[in-house]
């Protein structure tokens, strides 16, 4: 198993590096510390978003045909890497780029791929995800999210919930059931639905660190035309789970350089508190260190499994389980460090980034169901129920 970049793929990754340095805002926060946020400033996102496609680094893997460049996904998995580590921001339709566009490459009619491909590359359309719902979070099967057929239109009427970036979405991927009778897995459709379609209401969910990633979409009578469905009507599960397997195919590089991004601001903190000297500060870093290496290489050996057979393997579970708790105590030591009565940027954004970490371990999988996954499908242990 060769975990290196080959020549090909070492030259890509120098262009990219290259077109980042020169590209990529330098921006702070008070007293030298990181900007708050990812998408404070929604026009430099659309701006930044714009440039990424005409450089041609939206849509990497996307078959040329789709206006893609039909890489493979270890190109992507570089760009993740190597953007995370320039601290550069996300393409404003990310989840589009990432999950929704592929979706609707392998299971979107020829007419969806026509209207909705381009203007996601371009950052025209911004998508959200409807599947969560209040009862329904790690059980996608139980969702009651209810499209009912009237005519040539599906009536949708339910809510869904942490939808990442909702507020700003104009379109929605949403997994509803269009069989009431059916159960389980059975009888769901995905739709790709208008967020300005009357009947649509998205609130914004207040976050304990002021900010609102998130937001809850509720749909009231709203209607839908039957040609919005991916797929069959009934196939929602199919489709659905060929969204989740794009989202976590190479996710787990963008996670692992954000840690390494925030250790790099771990040791700059402990320096500039003259706490790096300190024993016992300097083996909780080493600590971080080494979580953070096992990550890296566990990344590779996924993704050089992803490139022999197309398909992400377990160890995606392994590295998001990993990570969560990782960044968790790294944030928490970040907090320690700087609780030495001197407020400034540093202290504000650690304490930001300590909240926000909280939700890493429930967010895109909770650990006990990645445990469950990792039991299964690693260890080979009975089912649970």
């Amino acid at each position: 198993m060769d975990l290196r970049d080959s020549a090909e793929e070492a030259a890509f990754r120098a262009g990219l590096r290259d077109w980042l340095a020169r590209s990529v805002p330098v921006t702070t926060g008070t007293a030298g510390a990181p900007a708050r946020g990812r998408w404070d400033d929604v026009d430099a996102v659309r701006s930044f978003s714009a440039a990424l496609h005409e450089a041609g680094y939206a849509g990497l893997t996307w078959p040329v045909e789709y206006g893609g460049r039909g890489l493979s996904p270890v190109h992507q998995a570089i760009y993740l890497e190597e953007s995370a580590r320039a601290e550069a921001g996300e393409h404003i339709g990310v989840i589009g780029l990432g999950m929704v566009g592929p979706t609707v490459i392998a299971c979107g009619s020829p007419a969806q791929r026509a209207w909705y491909l381009p203007r996601i590359l371009t950052g025209e359309i911004i998508f959200c995800q409807g599947f969560s719902e209040p009862e329904a979070g790690s059980d996608l099967s139980a969702v009651r999210t209810l499209a009912r057929r009237d005519g040539d239109e599906l009536v949708v009427t339910g809510r869904k919930v942490w939808s990442s970036y909702a507020h700003l979405a104009d379109h929605c991927l949403l997994l509803a059931r269009t069989d009431p009778d059916a159960t389980r897995h059975r009888g769901l459709s995905c739709l790709l639905v208008d967020l300005r379609t009357p009947g649509v209401t998205v609130r914004p969910i207040r976050q304990m660190t002021g900010e609102a990633e998130f937001a809850e979409i509720e749909f009231d009578e709203v209607r839908v035309p039957l040609d919005a469905v991916v797929g069959e009507i009934g196939d929602g599960w199919r489709v659905a789970m060929t969204t989740l397997a794009h989202e976590r195919g190479t996710f787990g590089f963008t996670l692992t350089a954000r840690l390494e991004v925030a250790f790099r601001r771990l040791v700059a903190t402990a320096r500039a508190r003259g706490r790096d000297t300190d024993p016992l500060v300097r083996d909780q870093i080493a600590a971080r260190y080494v979580e953070l290496e096992g990550l890296r290489w566990t990344n590779r050996r996924a993704l050089a499994e992803l490139r022999r057979t197309g398909t992400p393997g377990p160890e995606t579970s392994v590295v998001k389980l990993r990570w969560s708790q990782a960044h968790q105590r790294l944030t928490a030591l970040a907090v320690l460090l700087t609780a030495d009565g001197r407020p400034d940027g540093w202290d504000r954004y650690w304490r930001r980034e300590m909240l926000r970490s909280r939700a890493n371990t429930i967010e895109g999988g909770t650990s006990q169901v990645l445990r469950n996954v990792i039991a299964e499908r690693v260890l080979g242990l009975p089912r649970s129920y």
